[in-house]
């Protein structure tokens, strides 16, 4: 299938162009047609390489993130609202597109559409772009024609899911640098300090402390071991790698982290929250029950949570309440039980869940903003006893050899 460079006139008589994806100029202009615009030029698009490092090392495309999702959302919302068709609202966010494969697969959603697919069908076809849940409230808007309001909804969805995602980062970003700091200290001072400190402990008579021989001793045995320890450490890595990709390394991992200090009160709360309202804006659309589980289930990447999130949808499907469900799971705090009973109750579902939501995320920014508080003191810790033993270890025989010297 060829690029083609078309020119022609909407409706208004206003002239457009851009690029379109077709197996000849005749197929091109069949979608034109299809789109309310009328072809007056098209030519086969001349490919330019550019004489650059990227081309030489093999240009790809950059991936799509949440953020040129989120975007992408905000974008084609604005012109829905505007009464744009969806056609055209897809042209023209593809002729600016600046990234090539969200350009590729609008293109290819726009074909789909011209040729009578529905457009969460066509999203289907996209999964490493398009989660299950966003084609379950795309479907749903379609159903409904509030397709415009669905993509204001999974915008501003996606906008809080970048919004923790970003103070976790920034949260977390002082305390990895303290650590690798550590790591990197480590390393010089074993490969390069200590055995500089015992050639001149070599030439004392008098029996080293036991520090300094096990500190000694630890550097011969890295220098004497280095590629062996590089290839271990590698090798754990990797299997570490390949273990948490099979089935029963990621569902054992995601039960354990949610467990660890500090970090997995943070997950388990930011899971939580974003359950909560991926289940408040799907109730919100008119997305059913089971159906809004089951795309919550599929597009958490935490294994164990996606089991907890099916449990609850089993048991719908047998005809039992929402509450005993989400009681039987054992996730949800006894507060959040008596909200999802009062909204079966007074059939606000949908705002008690986002008032839900609210309360995670309120929990998870302050847990967040007191995360560096929380991690500093154990890392001053752990840096004092570090400095501690490398002090003793390295220093203490030069205090011996200065206490038998004064009282020589």
């Amino acid at each position: 299938m060829a690029v083609f460079h078309y020119r022609a006139r909407n409706a208004q008589g206003e002239p457009v162009q851009g690029l379109l994806d077709g197996a000849s100029a005749v197929e091109v202009a069949a979608h034109l047609l299809a789109s309310d615009l009328t072809p007056i030029d098209i030519k086969p698009r001349v490919e330019q390489q550019e004489f650059s490092l990227a081309v030489l090392l093999g240009r790809r495309d950059r991936p799509i993130d949440l953020i040129q999702l989120q975007v992408f959302s905000r974008q084609i919302h604005t012109l829905l609202k505007a009464g744009v068709p969806i056609l055209r609202a897809l042209s023209s966010l593809r002729t600016s597109a600046t990234n090539p494969r969200l350009g590729k697969i609008l293109a290819q959603l726009q074909d789909g559409l011209a040729q009578g697919r529905e457009l969460s069908a066509c999203m289907a076809r996209h999964p490493r772009v398009f989660d299950p849940f966003y084609i379950a409230m795309i479907r749903m808007g379609e159903m409904t024609g509030r397709l415009d309001e669905t993509f204001d909804r999974l915008a501003v969805h996606l906008q809080a899911v970048l919004r923790t995602r970003e103070r976790a980062k920034a949260a977390l970003r002082y305390p990895a640098f303290v650590i690798l700091a550590m790591v990197a200290a480590v390393v010089v001072i074993n490969l390069f300090v200590i055995p500089a400190f015992s050639k001149v402990y070599a030439g004392m008579q008098s029996e080293l402390p036991l520090v300094t021989r096990l500190l000694i001793g630890m550097s011969d045995f890295s220098q004497r071991h280095l590629p062996w320890l590089i290839l271990g450490v590698g090798g754990l890595a990797l299997a570490w790698t390949v273990w948490v990709r099979t089935r029963k390394g990621r569902y054992l991992w995601g039960r354990y982290k949610l467990k660890l200090p500090i970090v997995g009160r943070i997950l388990h709360l930011s899971a939580l929250g974003h359950l909560a309202r991926s289940l408040a804006l799907a109730a919100r659309s008119g997305v059913p029950i089971l159906q809004s589980l089951s795309a919550a289930a599929s597009v958490t990447d935490n294994p164990y949570m996606a089991e907890k999130i099916d449990n609850m949808r089993t048991g719908i499907a047998h005809g039992e309440s929402l509450l005993r469900t989400a009681t039987l799971a054992g996730v949800f705090t006894p507060m959040v039980l008596q909200m999802i009973a009062v909204g079966e109750e007074t059939g606000e579902l949908d705002r008690l869940l986002d008032e839900i939501a609210d309360m995670y995320e309120r929990e998870v920014d302050y847990a967040i903003a007191t995360l560096s508080q929380q991690i500093e003191p154990i890392l001053i810790t752990a840096l004092g006893a570090m400095v501690l033993v490398l002090a003793l270890g390295i220093f203490l025989p030069i205090w011996d050899m200065g206490g038998k010297m004064l009282g020589h």
